[in-house]
């Protein structure tokens, strides 16, 4: 009797402590999907915090899905699984980060239970780096940033910030008071763009480009991080996860454009791009600048460490300066190869990837850290524009003969290309990269677990 009372109690402690170390895996995973990681750097880390844990990979089995994750532990005499909901979504950079480096921390440090889950919950519940004001005027700057690329003048510039900022505001009170994240999204679209229409009323001596904040000032509503995730995730095959994305995508930018053609209809804005060159005329330095202001802004609107603001801003000039070098040249006038902007996007991006497969050990984060707030300012805004407006008009006749509804299909191809080559460019360099990459941090993850049993602090489930 006693016996059995013994393995009784032994099995129930067993049990108790596995899913305990089940529950800490899985609200690991939770904070890495609540932050949008992209689905393989959610599986890598949540096998190295289950290696961590005791729970043998061959014993293991994880299923992410984009609202739900499972854990299942089994062997051929019993079987345990639990499930973890995921409550919301929005882009953190740090926590990406953070739950990355604890992992490894967590291995090397012999961490117990109780310190794990101290160190978890900092990082769950850890206040963003910037306040909700700082990142509207950062959001609102981005897409000043934006406007300067499409060919604004600065005080334009200022216009764009100006309704961005007010944009951004409203939609983190819509998000604070609970509101539908989609309706959000529409409302704060329409309220920039409205703002954005008023600024044209100002006296024309002040800028020569009045209509181009209404081609910017909504573009920090772009969903760059689940879009270059939809990517990654379908080029890694984890399919299910990929296509969610994209629907989520496609709904926020739905309710992007629902906000933009209200404020339109609701005003009577015309067709101005007939109005607009799209010609490049600002210099280089110009250039330059504004992409540096959009990367800085778009990192805070991701959440990214104060410390490397810096160096995305450096990646942001590279990517936008590469990307002009490829895609202008002699038939605009301009200095460089004259192989169009698809090609060039696709430079841009790729050369940013490269330097950040190197860069991500000098400043110990992971590579999407670096690389998406830099591409970001090569986010084809006007392309959009040109679509939404076409299909608002799509009735209207065109002197040529050209209906504005083709004008739109031919702009909306040549935005998704420019957008597919962009998020191509910034995962290529990963997918070549990651059989070497994972070799090496899975050599590194065995000798740590090996020093571990040494110590006498590694225990298997």
């Amino acid at each position: 009797m006693e016996l059995e009372q013994h393995l009784e109690t032994t099995v129930k402690a067993h049990d108790q402590m596995l899913h305990r170390r089940v529950d800490l895996l899985l609200r690991t995973g939770k904070v890495l999907v609540e932050s949008l990681a992209d689905t393989n750097r959610i599986m890598r880390n949540m096998k190295r915090t289950a290696a961590y844990l005791g729970i043998p990979e061959e014993k293991l089995h994880i299923n992410i899905s984009f609202t739900m994750l499972m854990v299942n532990v089994s062997d051929e005499n019993f079987s345990f699984t639990k499930f973890q909901r995921i409550n919301g979504h929005g882009v953190n950079m740090s926590a990406i980060s953070e739950i990355s480096k604890l992992s490894w921390r967590a291995i090397e440090n012999d961490y117990t239970l109780d310190q794990y889950e101290e160190e978890l919950e900092k990082i769950r519940a850890k206040k963003r780096n910037y306040t909700p004001l700082q990142t509207a005027v950062g959001a609102g700057f981005a897409c000043g940033g934006f406007c300067v690329q499409f060919g604004c003048d600065w005080m334009a510039f200022l216009y764009a910030s100006i309704a961005a900022i007010i944009g951004m505001r409203l939609r983190q009170k819509c998000n604070e008071s609970g509101l539908n994240g989609y309706m959000g999204i529409a409302i704060s679209a329409f309220v920039a763009t409205m703002v954005a229409w008023a600024t044209t009323f100002l006296p024309a001596s002040w800028t020569d480009t009045p209509w181009h904040p209404l081609l910017a000032c909504a573009l920090f509503i772009v969903p760059g991080v689940p879009l270059i995730n939809f990517v990654d995730d379908m080029l890694d095959n984890y399919i299910q996860v990929g296509i969610v994305r994209a629907a989520n995508t496609m709904i926020m930018m739905g309710a992007m454009a629902f906000g933009i053609a209200f404020a339109v209809k609701l005003c009577a804005i015309e067709n101005f791009f007939p109005t607009i060159s799209m010609i490049p005329h600002h210099s280089y330095w110009e250039y330059a600048l504004a992409a540096a202001i959009s990367a800085m802004g778009f990192s805070m609107i991701f959440n990214i460490q104060r410390r490397l603001l810096w160096v995305v801003a450096i990646g942001g000039i590279l990517a936008v300066c590469t990307r002009n070098f490829v895609n202008l040249g002699p038939s605009t006038n301009n200095i460089g190869l004259d192989m169009g902007l698809v090609v060039g996007s696709f430079s841009g991006a790729l050369l940013v990837s490269l330097i950040a497969v190197k860069a991500v050990h000098w400043f110990h984060v992971p590579n999407h850290v670096l690389t998406i707030p830099s591409v970001i300012p090569m986010i084809p805004g006007v392309l959009m524009y040109r679509m939404l407006f076409g299909i608002i008009n799509m009735n209207v006749q065109n002197p040529d003969g050209v209906t504005p509804l083709m004008k739109a299909i031919e702009s909306g191809v040549n935005s998704g290309l420019i957008i597919l080559c962009i998020s191509v460019g910034v995962a290529i360099p990963n997918i070549f990269g990651r059989k070497y990459i994972a070799s090496s941090k899975n050599k590194r993850l065995a000798e740590l677990l090996k020093e571990r049993r040494e110590r006498g602090k590694f225990v298997e489930w």
